[in-house]
């Protein structure tokens, strides 16, 4: 769903709806992010209507107004469900018993791996090996993709604006299989392209794509004129 081009269809949709609906139901109907959807409509310069902020749902649609975030918030003078409760290890004294110690070593950490530990990547589906434990560095960066590492070994460091990825039907996530031969250097802009749905689906797929987008845009028009004859009354 996150990281595809944009296409016509998206655009249109989402020029037509940003005005007088929020972001969530526009991502429902796109299949995007909350995220992607805001970062689309400033770069398209898209503007919210005057009156968007007191139409009548404007409160429920951000949230102030939802019947279960009503009852879940505090009413005045409502007692804390953990008041006068005194739990091991919170009493005074007890605390430091617990706390972690200044200049603890990380292998102390009860879900700590060993450097040279390796593990696939959920989110960007690569293999990834522990490099180090310097607790000056943030944890996810104390793992670096192997066949990265494998491509600096022989070709040294990575030039900006460019990317290692694998050869087409050549990925693997056993270490041992990950060599020189399987990899291949591009520029970020050709990872993008390699990417898109142009390129990443058949014909067929497409014209469904392009089918939705059509669907939605007229769908999208006739809610707009039903709203503009509502106002007209």
């Amino acid at each position: 769903m996150n990281g595809r081009i944009w296409t016509e269809d998206e655009d249109e949709t989402l020029r037509i709806n940003w005005p007088r609906f929020p972001a969530f139901l526009i991502a429902h109907v796109l299949r995007r992010g909350r995220a992607s959807i805001y970062r689309r409509a400033a770069q398209l310069g898209l503007k919210k209507a005057d009156d968007f902020k007191t139409q009548p749902l404007a409160r429920l649609w951000n949230g102030t107004e939802e019947p279960a975030s009503v009852a879940a918030r505090f009413k005045p003078g409502q007692t804390p469900p953990n008041k006068g409760l005194r739990r091991p290890g919170w009493s005074s004294g007890r605390m430091k018993e617990t706390q972690f110690k200044q200049g603890r070593p990380a292998s102390e950490s009860r879900n700590y791996v060993p450097i040279g530990t390796e593990k696939v990547d959920p989110k960007r589906k690569v293999l990834m090996r522990k490099i180090t434990d310097d607790p000056n560095i943030f944890p996810v960066k104390r793992w670096r993709p192997v066949h990265v590492m494998v491509w600096e070994q022989v070709r040294g460091e990575i030039p900006p604006g460019h990317i290692v990825v694998f050869r087409p039907g050549r990925k693997t996530f056993a270490a041992a299989d990950i060599t020189l031969d399987r990899l291949e250097l591009v520029t970020l802009a050709e990872n993008m392209r390699r990417n898109s749905f142009h390129n990443r689906y058949p014909p067929e797929i497409k014209e469904l794509i392009r089918l939705k987008g059509r669907i939605t845009r007229r769908v999208n028009a006739r809610s707009k004129e039903q709203s503009n004859e509502e106002q007209g009354q």
